[in-house]
């Protein structure tokens, strides 16, 4: 049973050894709880607290003073304790008519591992199960721009959370550099989380990060995402493949301008044509297919900030794309898709839009 409170300036007092609650104690101190840790002496000294807010409460050494320790704060946590140390602390806060809960200790071991986890498209209602409960055992998360991070603090809270994320033109942190941060970061013995966009795998680089952690000896998954190569076009009510119009589609990257050889294969698949990344070299593509013997009325749709509030789908050809998306103005992130599958987009985005609201509605009630 979940049940949310309110533990703004609540007292919340935590058993159990310090990097095993860790998590725990990360979570109410972003409540705005005032938390205590006790725990049992190490060689006569207290361990070391996991975080600086965190306040150190000794062992009671009279059966009496378990009743009174617990009767000090409003909610007793049991993280991973002796049965000894469960049953006097069950009985004292049952006497004292004290809230007791316990809680799932977090994995320690001298080495940490790495989850590349996909985002999806932005949506947060496109967040898998498997990437929430990544985000919830994660101590460092190393994020993207396009990835759904409105949440994070909510999702993690207590976990460190880096920006790495890339823009048009622009890597602020090298790719380099990010591999080398997710090694480091798991060598500290920390769980971390590489959260992208989309898929980890459809030109998230994740393949570089896989090889970087392996290279490295640190044990890495990878958790797939909603690709925004296949839901963003069916937020516009466009299907990549369709009975009679098209039964084979690629996924491209425009990044790079393509080669003539490149182009001219696909012109020949005669299927549906999906680019991410392409609205810079939109001119090139459109005049390369044309050259190639794509027809200049070949429907063609940019679809710009796909599966959001701010979705705006526009349908034009071939031959005329370039001119209309520099006349509107049209940026990324937006995705293209060239092909007959574009004549059975939705006019407009209106229900595309309220399938969003609906999304973030289900998602806040979850």
């Amino acid at each position: 049973m979940d049940i949310n409170l309110d533990l703004a300036g609540r007292r919340v007092l935590v058993f159990g050894e310090p990097r095993r609650a860790r998590r725990v104690l990360a979570r109410y101190l972003a409540a705005g709880a005032t938390v205590y840790l006790a725990t049992t002496p190490v060689d006569g000294r207290t361990p070391d607290r996991p975080h600086p807010e965190v306040r150190p409460v000794e062992y009671p050494h009279f059966p009496h003073g378990w009743r009174d320790l617990v009767s000090a704060v409003d909610l007793v946590v049991l993280v991973d304790v002796s049965r000894a140390i469960d049953g006097i602390v069950s009985d004292a806060c049952a006497t004292a008519r004290v809230w007791l809960s316990r809680e799932r200790a977090a994995a320690v071991a001298p080495l940490g591992q790495v989850s590349l986890v996909g985002g999806g498209p932005g949506d947060v209602g496109l967040l898998t199960l498997a990437a929430r409960r990544a985000l919830r055992d994660a101590d460092v998360v190393y994020y993207d721009r396009l990835g759904p991070t409105d949440r994070l603090a909510d999702w993690c809270p207590g976990a460190e959370l880096i920006d790495v994320g890339k823009t048009p033109g622009h890597h602020a942190v090298p790719q380099a550099e990010i591999e080398r941060m997710l090694v480091a970061s798991a060598r500290d013995g920390h769980t971390v989380v590489r959260l992208k966009g989309g898929d980890p795998f459809v030109f998230g680089r994740g393949g570089e990060e896989v090889i970087a952690c392996r290279g490295a000896g640190i044990p890495v998954t990878v958790i797939p995402g909603v690709s925004s190569a296949i839901s963003v076009p069916a937020a516009a009510g466009i299907p990549v493949t369709h009975r009679d119009v098209s039964r084979i589609f690629t996924v491209l990257s425009g990044h790079a301008p393509l080669s003539d050889t490149e182009l001219a294969h696909l012109v020949g698949l005669d299927g549906t044509i999906v680019v991410l990344m392409g609205i810079g070299t939109l001119p090139h593509l459109a005049a390369g297919l044309a050259r190639h013997g794509m027809t200049a009325g070949m429907p063609v749709a940019i679809i710009e900030q796909g599966y959001s509030t701010r979705q705006r789908t526009t349908i034009t050809s071939l031959h005329e794309v370039a001119a209309v998306a520099g006349a509107l103005g049209a940026r990324s992130p937006a995705v293209l898709v060239i092909g007959e599958v574009v004549r059975l987009a939705q006019q407009d985005d209106t229900a595309a839009v309220e399938l969003m609201r609906s999304a973030a509605e289900l998602a806040d009630l979850g």
